[in-house]
């Protein structure tokens, strides 16, 4: 039996909770596992309809992770658990368990300056378990350059499960939303500096003399969505800009698949980077190459001048230079076929057997 602790699970949204849940239900494909993870309302309906046991754990921040470090060393000593599997070392810290743990990284919670405080119990703890799993190159490069031991650092990027069929309604009700606009962005993400929306907008200014029906898709919700709107009013572009929230998966993903290119050249921001970037993989399973920024992971999603470009999101020329090579000659054509092709790669059941070669 194997132990999946996180602190990110359905039924609440997001890509970590995404990345948890597929692992979990890809494991219990091959394994008994059990999972402990944080309360949340609505949890219930959820939880019977998965096929392996789920304990929620629920109170203050604080005591519940002190609760859910006390109930997992329990069962641990009552039961024969091979491994544990935690979404953060945070929720591997308390424990007292002898068992064989392993640890996902993700990028930003890592990131703290070498000798301080949480960066020496960062350490204390990933230091001292069987394997730390990052989920790109990026990552794992950052928490050696941090001090974890490189050999204890694996690298597995994050699974997908296969794209869902498109809904014929849902294309066509893009379809009359969108109309004779093309060429068609599209950014799938929090509105969040790390992000780097602003710089898409104002790349915006110039391509729309060169395209004048040309359209941005933003479609996400967050602390920067007011700022990303006003830049937009600010700059003349409420016709070339389209937001988008709280819409169902059979129209975010119609609107994907309607696009030309997915963008999101991520930088970082203070602690924050972007360590690998589901989103880049989910495109290509529709066929949409990316443009990602060469600060954090993007380079293990994005096959740099085949399905997509890598660019310097700090750099606005070099996100305009980036469009415009995409976009000329159509050659976001050729790179959406390699894309897709590509993303085979990161299908569950491959990422699954690249976990089973540490648990061996």
């Amino acid at each position: 039996m194997y132990l999946i602790v996180t602190r990110s699970f359905p039924p609440e949204l997001g890509g970590m909770q995404s990345l948890m849940w597929g692992l979990a239900r890809e494991m219990s494909k091959n394994f008994m596992i059990k999972v402990f993870a944080d309360y949340k309302d609505g949890h219930k309906d959820f939880d019977e309809q998965a096929n392996f046991s789920i304990e929620r754990v629920g109170g203050i921040k604080f005591l519940r992770k002190i609760r859910k470090s006390q109930l997992i060393d329990e069962f641990t000593k009552e039961n024969k658990v091979k491994g544990i599997i935690a979404d953060h070392w945070k929720s591997l810290e308390p424990l007292k368990s002898k068992n064989k743990k392993y640890c996902l990284i993700h990028g930003k919670e890592i990131n703290h300056p070498k000798g301080s405080g949480l960066n020496k119990r960062v350490l204390n703890v990933l230091n001292n378990i069987e394997k730390v799993i990052a989920n790109s190159q990026y990552t794992k490069n950052l928490a050696v350059e941090l001090g974890v031991s490189e050999e204890k650092i694996i690298v597995i990027n994050p699974g997908v499960d296969p794209a869902k069929s498109l809904d014929k309604k849902s294309l066509s009700k893009v379809e009359s939303l969108l109309k004779i606009k093309k060429p068609r962005l599209i950014t799938v993400s929090r509105f969040d500096k790390r992000k780097n929306h602003d710089k898409v907008i104002m790349s915006l200014r110039n391509l729309k003399q060169i395209y004048p029906d040309i359209v941005y898709i933003c479609i996400g919700y967050g602390d920067e969505e007011e700022n990303i709107k006003s830049l937009v009013k600010e700059l003349d572009l409420e016709s070339q800009v389209m937001f988008f929230k709280d819409i169902s998966d059979d129209l975010k993903n119609a609107l994907i698949a309607s696009s030309n290119i997915f963008i999101m050249p991520s930088v970082i921001h203070k602690k924050s980077v972007e360590g690998f970037g589901i989103a880049y993989v989910e495109a290509a399973q529709y066929g949409i190459p990316s443009i990602g920024g060469k600060d954090g992971g993007a380079a293990d999603a994005i096959e740099n001048e085949k399905t997509g470009l890598i660019c310097d999101g700090n750099n606005l020329d070099d996100i305009y230079s980036s469009l415009i090579a995409m976009l000329n000659s159509n050659k976001y054509i050729e790179y959406g076929k390699n894309a897709k092709e590509y993303v085979s790669k990161f299908q569950w059941e491959k990422i699954l057997d690249e976990y089973k070669k540490i648990f061996n």
